[in-house]
């Protein structure tokens, strides 16, 4: 089962903690928290809690589960509100600055189970013989129904052929009475 953790308006624009989301994204939660603790950029702190957060929802979800596995299956970082201000400029102007923030939402879940490649294989083989074997069988209905088809055309032109040589009628003339 996964857990979701979310952060939701945090006041650092979404490239800077999307840069952090990249580091994190796919790695053992062990190891995700190592990068941020680590890591000099100040949305790393709020990032490392938010995987803690996921990390205790998890927890709650699965009380008799081993939280040595759980990866860091999904992050993404999306933009919020943005904050307009004003700074004064030369002439009387004023340049608009734009304070960003931003939602990010984490899932965490167990690493799946790593598939033998040989069991993979036999079981592509499996299904390729299948198909083949139903390949074969189609072929073989379409070449009866053309055998009969043609059988059915070479008796309608047998049929043709004796009809032509039997001698032709002629249709018998009506009688009009004439008033």
């Amino acid at each position: 089962m996964e857990a979701v953790a979310k952060l939701k308006n945090y006041p650092t624009s979404p490239r800077k903690m999307r840069l952090l989301a990249d580091l994190i994204r796919g790695h053992r939660v062990e190891r995700a928290l190592a990068i941020l603790e680590h890591n000099p950029k100040h949305p790393a702190v709020p990032l490392r809690k938010l995987v803690l957060s996921a990390i205790n929802n998890w927890k709650q979800k699965n009380e008799s589960g081993d939280e040595g596995e759980l990866v860091v299956k999904t992050i993404y970082v999306d933009g919020a509100r943005t904050l307009k201000r004003m700074r004064p400029a030369p002439q009387g102007r004023g340049y608009r600055v734009r304070k960003r923030s931003n939602h990010v939402t984490l899932v965490v879940d167990v690493k799946p189970p790593v598939i033998d490649e040989d069991e993979l294989e036999e079981e592509i083989e499996e299904q390729l013989e299948e198909l083949v074997e139903t390949q074969e069988n189609e072929e073989t209905k379409t070449k009866r129904t053309k055998k009969s088809a043609k059988s059915r055309v070479a008796s309608e032109e047998v049929e043709a052929e004796e009809a032509e040589d039997e001698p032709k009628k002629k249709p018998a003339k009506r009688k009009t009475t004439k008033k």
